[in-house]
């Protein structure tokens, strides 16, 4: 069975209307960016690792979570993990 996807704005809707890709989507997306400050950012102040996690990750994880709001517990879990 194919799966049919639909971006729209940045959001991937299935055809039954399930979120769970944009979930996957999004974490990944924001692992990635965790990764890269992880590998270079040498000085590990709380306050600017903070800063980094707000400014960086936080944005993909949020972006247009009203729209596509994870119904399920485990797109929620997932997106917690971050």
């Amino acid at each position: 069975m194919e799966e049919t996807l639909e971006k729209d704005l940045g959001v991937w809707i299935s055809a039954d209307m399930k979120c769970f890709q944009q979930c996957r989507y999004a974490v990944n997306k924001a692992n990635k960016v965790l990764g890269v400050i992880k590998r270079t950012i040498t000085y590990n102040d709380l306050k600017i690792m903070l800063n980094l996690y707000k400014t960086l990750v936080r944005p993909h994880v949020e972006y247009c979570v009203s729209a596509w709001s994870p119904y399920y517990k485990k797109d929620k879990e997932l997106l917690e993990k971050v």
